[in-house]
């Protein structure tokens, strides 16, 4: 929809009667929906570019169900995360192009395949256990709008195996590196290329990881200046950062 037709259609206005830059500025600070349940915030994508993101955990089939019906009434693409088939089943029936993603339990609908970013994101594991979050991260990423590569149980414990990647590595704008453990991956990439790299730390590890703690903390630590952390698991927090870094230009530092 242009910019002049949505003006018409929010605000009841007509040609004259305000500015387009101010309109669209009115829009960004405009109500919610108030579904007693839920607030939807219809007007999110003007604010940050991409709609509300429905977090499926502690929700109701029916919750979900209901707030993704109203936010696809204004927006073309659609990403819940941390639910399961009895919410998709819902969502499929308002929307024939949902798709669930069994790998992360999330559901995504995508009607707009319009490429947003500028460059590659990698998504990149320690382990096959963290894959999960991984692909949470992935599919976010790639819902907003975004190419992305995946490389899959590449940790420390088999250095050669990164290293072999390098060249991948290499040609990425940002890369989000997943680990659980000690969560040591990150600062080795980090060393390997010139752009940023969002750590996120899983909760996969013997007793003394503390369900992630400590690798949140090695991440934090990271001698590497590229390296940014989320939170504990948080793959969706990771892509979304990674889709922002994305629509940056990417300025090569010096040879």
């Amino acid at each position: 929809m242009d910019r002049q037709r949505l003006k018409e259609l929010l605000l009841g206005l007509k040609d004259g009667d305000i500015e387009i830059e101010e309109a669209l500025e009115r829009l960004r600070h405009l109500p919610f929906e108030d579904l007693g349940y839920a607030r939807v915030d219809h007007h999110r994508a003007l604010r940050q570019g991409f709609p509300e993101v429905i977090f499926g955990k502690g929700k109701t089939p029916e919750q979900i169900a209901g707030i993704a019906g109203r936010l696809l009434e204004s927006s073309s693409n659609l990403l819940v995360t941390r639910t399961d088939r009895a919410a998709y089943d819902l969502v499929k029936a308002l929307e024939s192009a949902a798709v669930f993603h069994e790998s992360c339990g999330a559901i995504a609908v995508v009607r707009e395949n319009e490429t947003r970013g500028r460059g590659l994101i990698a998504v990149v594991t320690a382990g096959t256990s963290d894959i999960p979050v991984a692909e949470e991260a992935a599919l976010t990423a790639e819902v907003m709008g975004n190419s992305t590569a995946r490389l899959y149980d590449v940790g420390v414990a088999g250095i050669h195996r990164i290293l072999s990647e390098r060249a991948l590595l290499q040609t990425a704008n940002v890369v989000v590196c997943v680990a659980g453990m000690e969560g040591a991956l990150p600062s080795v990439v980090g060393g390997l290329v010139d752009v940023p790299v969002v750590a996120v730390p899983t909760s996969v590890g013997y007793g003394a990881s503390f369900g992630g703690i400590a690798a949140l903390l090695g991440m934090l630590n990271s001698c590497a200046s590229n390296v940014t952390v989320v939170n504990i698991d948080n793959g969706f927090g990771a892509g979304f950062v990674a889709s922002l870094i994305n629509r940056k230009e990417r300025e090569k530092l010096l040879p």
